[in-house]
């Protein structure tokens, strides 16, 4: 049984401008002691075509923890214009929130994140170079998807055993959404319906 749950996940300041900071509010519970810190990251997938676009937007260090409730605010500046492509800067994209334990990663939270211009104008003649300015950034916080991983909490030479709650087709994406091409879930994660959190 893993040692920690993510009990809920609030999305905050959303929708927001696209370069606003993300900010979620995460509620974990550990079952005993950790000795050594968790690693929490978060990370936006900048392309649907490629991992080489995804960028890692913070990491933070969480620990040792002790058993109990713990709730902490993980806030995150904006992805970088610059490493998205222009194509994929406007539409549906993906944020997620990862976190490992001795270097395992236990858990993967996926979400919606669908960019789009407010100005009506923008809209039906949107600019050839994209305005980042006038971009709202709106997270489907509603619509989470969660991958589970078996890890060995004590840290030994065992590495990952095998993956829960995982549906084991390869390449699984996500569902089309607003009539876009739907980005990649991100290395290793899959839709999960049955989840404990949120």
């Amino acid at each position: 049984m893993a040692k920690v749950q993510v009990l809920n996940v609030a999305v905050l300041d959303n929708p927001s401008l696209f370069g606003n900071p993300f900010q979620f509010e995460i509620t974990f519970e550990c079952m005993e002691d950790l000795p050594e810190d968790l690693e929490w990251k978060i990370i936006y997938v900048g392309s649907a075509e490629s991992e080489e676009y995804d960028q890692t937007l913070d990491s933070v260090l969480v620990g040792p923890v002790p058993a109990g409730r713990h709730v902490f605010v993980f806030q995150a500046e904006a992805a970088n214009p610059s490493f998205i492509p222009e194509s994929d800067a406007v539409g549906v994209t993906v944020v997620l929130i990862t976190c490992t334990y001795r270097g395992q990663e236990f858990i993967r939270i996926g979400y919606y994140v669908n960019n789009e211009y407010t100005d009506p104008e923008l809209r039906e003649n949107p600019p050839i170079k994209p305005d980042y300015s006038q971009l709202q950034r709106n997270i489907l916080a509603s619509n989470p998807r969660v991958t589970r991983f078996h890890i060995n909490w004590e840290g030994s030479a065992e590495k990952m055993e095998d993956l829960e709650n995982v549906d084991p087709a390869p390449n699984t994406t996500m569902p089309s959404c607003a009539g876009g091409k739907a980005p990649p879930l991100g290395l290793g994660m899959m839709p999960d319906n049955s989840m404990d959190c949120m």
